[in-house]
């Protein structure tokens, strides 16, 4: 018999979701097995999950020693922690009297067309001091963190100017130090058309691609590069233009796509191999088609689609077609100012027609997946880092069914106990 691992953490009794799978990432009908252990106990030491499995199984490979903390989860759900693969956190300022324009019928690319919308964002974050926004951003994480979110994609775009990009982006780095979420960092320049660049879209798209990108990737302030291919916008040509730059500098790569219309931005997204498709809304039978034969992850955003009253993305014929789909909350002051990731995945039960299971794969390995950590987070796997969920309820189906309402008991990030105090 071999040494046994002595085990920092043991979380025992709990029905465990591994979300474990031979391949990823897991499309269509595979996204149904969730890979459910009851009694399931879990084992973790220096921050890695060493064992997984029933009681017997983990005790064989485990030494539990006087310093081993033990959660009972008798009753209770264990997931890998939760993955938000889209979201624009760092942003200055709020647009609540949007939200009550577009409650009265106002459309959010009217709202942007009158010098509201992102425009609105921008002026106010390029006022806030890195230090405000360093503030901010705890704050929002915090949010986060209690529902059981242990890693956010965390984009610039509020700027569309070198110094305030560089600060938002400055502000991600900083808070990655100062706070257990794991964070991704993108680089969202091409958001919007500046106001000081309105007449002039070619000058813009040179600054982006001769100035900012470059100075980006000089700094190591992102991994990837995001874009909005959009009608009024950044056409599928713009978009192509900046992330083939990107690609040449190194970023990985993420597209916003046929949110408001179809464009092709799912097709360029296949084209280009973009890490993820996101929005989706209005992806044609040809999107689809092009992006069942990629390795592109269609993540999708029903809390924006609830926020602006539009139509949803067509999951269930995605999922048909065998896409892995991915889930985010998008979260933003404008479209859709909730970090709640619980809350989208009710939402996409109720309005795309997933299941809790598909749901579940959607917010840990396929978004892991869609942020290239596949083979560290995501699943509950020995070997992958220690980021783990306990909810308080006796099974993940009631999960997504209390909508709105925050079930996590508790919160493990690298195998540590994280304090909300």
């Amino acid at each position: 018999m071999g040494i046994k691992v002595k085990a920092d953490l043991i979380i025992k009794d709990g029905q465990v979701l591994t979300l474990a799978h031979e391949e990823y990432p897991v499309r269509g009908r595979d996204m149904q097995n969730l890979g459910v252990i009851e009694q399931g106990w879990v084992a973790c030491a220096e921050g890695q999950i060493v064992a997984v499995g029933l009681k017997d199984s983990v005790q064989a490979e485990v030494e539990v020693t006087d310093t081993t903390a033990i959660i009972d989860a008798q009753g209770k759900v264990v997931t890998p922690g939760l993955i938000d693969p889209h979201t624009h956190l760092i942003f200055g300022g709020s647009r609540e009297d949007e939200f009550y324009l577009r409650a009265r019928g106002a459309e959010y690319m009217e709202i942007m067309e009158a010098g509201g919308g992102i425009a609105s964002s921008v002026r106010a974050t390029r006022q806030t001091s890195l230090e405000e926004l360093v503030a901010l951003g705890q704050k929002r994480l915090a949010w986060m963190l209690r529902m059981g979110v242990t890693t956010v994609e965390c984009k610039s775009g509020y700027g569309l100017d070198l110094e305030t990009e560089l600060k938002q982006l400055d502000a991600v780095r900083i808070l990655q130090e100062q706070q257990p979420v794991e964070l991704v960092s993108t680089f969202m320049g091409a958001h919007a058309w500046p106001n000081e660049y309105k007449d002039d879209q070619e000058g813009y798209l040179d600054f982006l691609l001769d100035t900012v990108l470059p100075e980006v990737a000089e700094r190591d302030l992102a991994e990837y590069v995001d874009v909005f291919c959009e009608t009024g916008v950044f056409s599928v040509e713009q978009s192509r233009r900046i992330l083939t730059k990107a690609k040449e500098l190194g970023f990985g790569t993420r597209i916003h796509a046929e949110e408001m219309s179809t464009l092709g931005g799912a097709e360029l997204a296949a084209e280009l191999g973009t890490a993820s498709a996101d929005h989706l809304l209005m992806i044609s039978d040809q999107g689809i088609r092009a992006l069942a034969q990629s390795d592109v992850i269609p993540t999708l955003l029903p809390s924006t689609a609830f926020s602006l009253r539009k139509p949803y993305a067509p999951a269930r014929k995605m999922l048909d077609a065998g896409l892995p789909l991915a889930l985010a909350t998008d979260f933003n002051p404008g479209s859709c100012p909730t970090a709640n990731l619980a809350l989208t995945m009710s939402i996409a039960c109720l309005y795309m027609a997933m299941t809790p299971e598909e749901v579940f794969h959607a917010v840990t390995i396929n978004a892991a997946y869609a942020l290239d950590r596949q083979d560290r987070i995501g699943s509950i796997e020995v070997g992958k880092q220690a980021d783990l969920v306990v909810f308080d309820v006796d099974n993940y189906k009631k999960i997504p069914y209390f909508f709105g309402v925050n079930l996590v008991e508790t919160v493990i990030k690298r195998g540590k106990v994280v304090s909300f105090e």
